[in-house]
């Protein structure tokens, strides 16, 4: 818990809770289903939340928004990103249902009402719009991309609605937590996203060649 107030201070006392509530939620489903790896657990605040949270050191997603999460595997982003916008509403989407069992489980277990699943492929969704899509190292950003694309609407109406005086980022189209060396994977997307290096954001050396990728549809 400890590393998130390093670089987010403005917690309500409810998503303090949420939060701290979070390490045993994930420490027993992991042990039923395994979501995260098991060297991974004892850093989930770093290399899960914290990680997650980088989304919202460089956007401001706004009361209103709806967010797709395409792949959600256990919760991440959705889940750290839900806690900390509670008017905003996370659509978290996988293939595979015992994840989706996971993240409802987490949901409920810290009393989140904005969170929905579906036991699905993102390209299968054809009824539903959203200002964002959202993904965590789950497939290259040319698949990304193409899934993301029918799902969203167009970027400078989502701006145009969102943006106030405050000088804050709006969130739109397509944003992806991402590592390594991505020029072949962006070269073959055909996509000229906007990249942020998340070891600017944080101290860390595991965000080290770790990013933020916004292509716009």
């Amino acid at each position: 818990m400890e590393i998130l107030l390093k670089y987010f201070t403005a917690f309500t006392p409810h998503q303090l809770q949420q939060f701290d509530a979070l390490a045993a939620l994930y420490t027993e489903w992991n042990q039923k289903i395994n979501v995260i790896s098991r060297k991974d657990i004892d850093s989930l605040y770093e290399k899960h939340i914290l990680h997650c949270l980088s989304l919202a050191a460089v956007f401001d997603f706004k009361p209103g928004m709806r967010v797709v999460d395409i792949g959600c595997g256990g919760g991440f982003p959705t889940i750290p990103l839900a806690i900390l916008y509670p008017e905003v509403s996370f659509h978290a989407v996988d293939s595979i249902n015992k994840k989706l069992v996971v993240v409802n489980a987490v949901a409920d277990g810290v009393g989140l009402t904005n969170v929905t699943t579906q036991h699905t492929r993102a390209e299968q969704i054809t009824d539903r719009k959203f200002e964002v899509a959202i993904s965590r190292a789950v497939a290259p950003l040319a698949d990304l991309a193409r899934w993301s694309k029918p799902l969203l609407r167009k970027a400078h109406e989502v701006v145009n609605q969102y943006t106030t005086n405050e000088k804050a980022l709006i969130p739109a189209g397509l944003i992806c937590l991402k590592g390594g060396d991505l020029a072949q994977e962006i070269h073959d997307s055909g996509k000229r996203p906007r990249i942020w290096e998340i070891g600017n954001l944080y101290s860390e050396p595991f965000f080290a060649e770790k990013y933020i990728l916004q292509a716009l549809p």
